[in-house]
């Protein structure tokens, strides 16, 4: 049987070491030739594949695609784009897999998160049903760490080492100010549904004098009348107080501090930005003067702060995905399993995507302080080993040097339009 080509996209939000899975996958392809003659990349995710949007990845260097390992961003376009089930909306799939014939698409290979994973899970599914099989491969990626099975998501590491930096780092500067200005400093991270990063904020110190203070996760009910007697103790004993406060902290009815009301792609709720909204509960209840920031994209796309593990993960599940395919194995994600926390030893494993795909890991109660405002000793453990390390991209006059790719599209081979 001839050699077929394989499609790899990204998908949702990117992170600083998503492009180091797509140099496992496009690395490990090329040792392979014999079976996959080469891999196109989606340009903006599926919606590459939808309007046969391709990327030739075989027009770029041994080089060039070695430094995709030290680019942040999507190196071909991510995209928030949903496919709905085959019943609603069965065209999609048919011209998928019309594109996939066309192109002699026998491996797809997706890199995203919850949603993403199901669409690949889907693909597997429908292809077969469809008379075009399709080897099926999910690739993880988030940095919200909620996938299940696996122990952590490569891209979690980097954000969570970026939020224990910041914080630590912007702790410094309220104290050395405290006594004659800002009394309370907050930083908003991402985490619509889930606190882990958050939860890494607290790496930043390690007794109840060193911030965070005050951690606000959204496994934990918003509760304005302890929130504000913590802040107003922790500024009458250390003179300030530093919190971290997840996008996603909620009252106890599940309404968001910061709902704008809107929606995304996804369906999801629009977040407003909860660090002002934190920040004018304690001017008008306290007075005291603060400060606040968002990290926003800042935090995932910190390539120049990376940690050394999460890009040696990120890898790995690329070229592991890649292998996987080859052994014949489709409808499953590379996941990592911890092995040990001291010495830190990890390995990649096989698994299911229907164990994974839309289902999401939330931060364990046991990980957060009895009173709800901190992270416990086992939440340590476990987050300590992910940020361990540096991965420096090269630098040229000050200034990170990343990888400038030709992104050569392929020729189009179908006469029929597909428009999303």
């Amino acid at each position: 049987m001839s050699a077929m080509n394989a499609f790899y996209a990204q998908s949702g939000g990117v992170t600083a070491v998503i492009n180091a899975s797509a140099c496992g996958v496009i690395e490990t392809a090329r040792k392979h030739k014999s079976k996959i003659a080469n891999v196109y990349a989606g340009r903006n995710g599926i919606i590459g594949a939808l309007t046969e949007d391709f990327i030739d990845t075989n027009r770029e260097s041994a080089r060039t695609i070695a430094a995709l390992r030290t680019m942040p961003g999507g190196a071909f376009g991510s995209a928030r784009y949903k496919l709905r089930s085959f019943d609603e909306n069965r065209a999609e799939y048919e011209r998928l897999i019309e594109v996939f014939k066309a192109h002699n698409i026998g491996y797809f290979f997706y890199n995203g998160g919850n949603d993403s994973m199901d669409t690949a899970h889907k693909v597997s599914l429908i292809s077969k049903k469809l008379g075009f099989p399709v080897t099926c491969l999910g690739i993880p990626k988030t940095v919200d760490n909620d996938l299940p099975v696996t122990d952590n998501c490569p891209g979690f590491g980097s954000v969570a080492k970026y939020v224990a930096v910041s914080t630590r780092e912007a702790a410094m500067d309220v104290k050395s100010m405290a006594r004659t200005s800002t009394k309370v400093f907050i930083l908003e991270v991402m985490g619509r549904h889930t606190g882990w990063i958050a939860a890494a904020g607290g790496l930043a110190g390690r007794s109840s004098a060193e911030a965070p203070h005050i951690i606000l996760f959204p496994e934990i009910a918003f509760n304005k009348r302890a929130f504000l007697r913590r802040v107003k103790e922790c500024v009458e004993k250390y003179e300030y107080c530093v919190i971290v406060v997840s996008e996603g902290a909620a009252y106890r009815n599940g309404q968001f501090l910061a709902e704008a009301g809107t929606r995304d792609a996804f369906g999801h709720a629009q977040l407003g930005g909860v660090a002002p909204v934190v920040a004018q509960i304690v001017r008008d209840n306290l007075g005291y003067k603060y400060h606040y920031a968002i990290a926003d994209y800042l935090q995932r796309s910190a390539r120049h702060i990376a940690s050394a593990v999460d890009v040696q993960q990120a890898y790995a599940v690329g070229r592991e995905a890649v292998k996987y395919a080859l052994q014949g194995k489709t409808a499953v994600m590379p996941v990592i399993k911890r092995l040990s926390d001291s010495p830190y030893k990890w390995r990649i494993e096989p698994a299911p995507l229907s164990r994974i795909a839309n289902k999401e890991k939330k931060l364990p109660r046991r990980y957060i302080t009895k009173d709800g405002f901190g992270i416990t000793a086992a939440a340590r453990r476990y987050l300590e080993p992910l940020i361990r390390g540096e991965d420096y991209p090269p630098y040229f006059n000050g200034l990170p040097k990343y990888a400038t790719l030709k992104n050569v599209s392929v020729k189009p081979l179908l006469k029929t339009k597909f428009v999303v």
